[in-house]
């Protein structure tokens, strides 16, 4: 009894492996588009790049898009397709807690008279 459940929990986790496997980009070297050609698509889609490197076998941007968000992108070395992009956390950025905040004055308070004159809200309930 305690081989097959040995067997069988092995089994379980061959699907799991394959599918982690699937994510790396198994392509020769000699099918790699050039670093130049993952620069021209990060201009083409407003990214601002701070290192492109490799991982697991694809190519790996590291930067900001267009609205100044940090983004780490997986491309297909071959194809230069996006695999994955990620929006990384801003916790270490210097600005501290305050997550994409909008600059001053760039953002008008909604029209409901609450934040129009500086004065406390005044709550009626109902």
């Amino acid at each position: 009894m305690r081989q097959t459940l040995t067997f069988l929990a092995l089994l379980a986790a061959v699907p799991a492996g394959a599918a982690l496997a699937g994510d790396d980009c198994s392509v020769s070297r000699a099918d790699w588009q050039p670093r130049e050609a993952v620069a021209r698509l990060a201009e083409e889609n407003g990214w601002t790049v701070r290192r492109i490197g490799t991982d697991d076998g694809c190519y790996e941007v590291k930067g900001r898009d267009r609205d100044g968000r940090e983004i780490e992108v997986e491309i297909h070395p071959a194809t230069l397709r996006v695999i994955d992009l990620e929006y990384e956390d801003d916790d270490d950025d210097a600005r501290g807690d305050a997550r994409d905040p909008a600059p001053g004055g760039s953002v008008a308070p909604p029209p409901n008279g609450l934040f129009g004159n500086g004065a406390r809200p005044r709550v009626q309930v109902n």
